[in-house]
């Protein structure tokens, strides 16, 4: 139905905003470290672009690193990350721009319905490029944390590797629904244009007509 349809494009944009949200959090790897005379809390934090813990004997209560693109000793797979969730971000906001602009376009005087609905195309291809872009990274990542991937931080991160253990964060849990809904979103956007550019006819029609039968009665009043 053509509100379902609504719905769905809906969490494009919130997928979008949970997908730069998962991009900044730092819980992708949680690592369970056998030394806790540093790390107070016997667990650390690793993302894609920082890592971080807590300790009682360092000055501040939570200590975090930068992660860079460039760092020799990370796995492939975060710097990889980091390159597709910024894709993703990019691709996301032109997505959620064509979608606007191809609503705008059926609403207001435009009359060739073949450009409204390759607009939408877009959108929806952009969807899917932007749900591809970050399930990639994120599904590679969960991978590495399964196999207890380890990666050799240099003294001055004062982590010890490897870890004793390690669990999946929160944060690729964000990234892989956000990622689902983005790409039903694009999906709905490449299969169903055809069923929304009528609904939108039907209700400028409709429109119409009760503009018209207003006029009408308050003829007659």
């Amino acid at each position: 139905s053509p509100l379902k349809q609504c719905i769905v494009r809906d969490f494009g944009f919130l997928a979008w905003i949970l997908t730069m949200t998962t991009a900044g959090l730092n819980e992708w790897r949680l690592w369970r470290v056998g030394n806790a005379t540093i790390i107070s809390s016997g667990e650390a934090w690793v993302g894609i672009w920082r890592m971080c813990f807590y300790s009682h004997v360092l000055p501040d209560m939570e200590n975090c690193r930068s992660i860079s693109i460039s760092d020799s000793f990370l796995p492939v797979e975060i710097p990889v990350a980091q390159v597709l969730m910024m894709l993703a971000a990019i691709f996301g906001l032109a997505a959620n721009i064509c979608a606007a602009v191809a609503v705008r376009m059926a609403y207001f005087s435009v009359e060739d319905r073949r450009s409204i609905r390759l607009v939408f195309l877009l959108a929806g291809a952009l969807y899917l490029l932007t749900g591809t872009s970050s399930l990639v990274p994120l599904a590679w990542n969960m991978n590495s944390v399964l196999k207890n991937s380890t990666i050799d931080f240099p003294p001055e991160f004062q982590i010890p590797a490897p870890p004793v253990s390690q669990r999946v964060g929160s944060a690729i849990g964000v990234g892989l629904c956000a990622s689902v809904a983005t790409l039903l979103s694009g999906l709905d956007g490449c299969l169903s244009t055809k069923v929304i550019i009528n609904f939108i006819s039907v209700t400028e029609e409709c429109s119409v007509c009760v503009c018209v039968c207003v006029l009408v009665a308050s003829a007659f009043m």
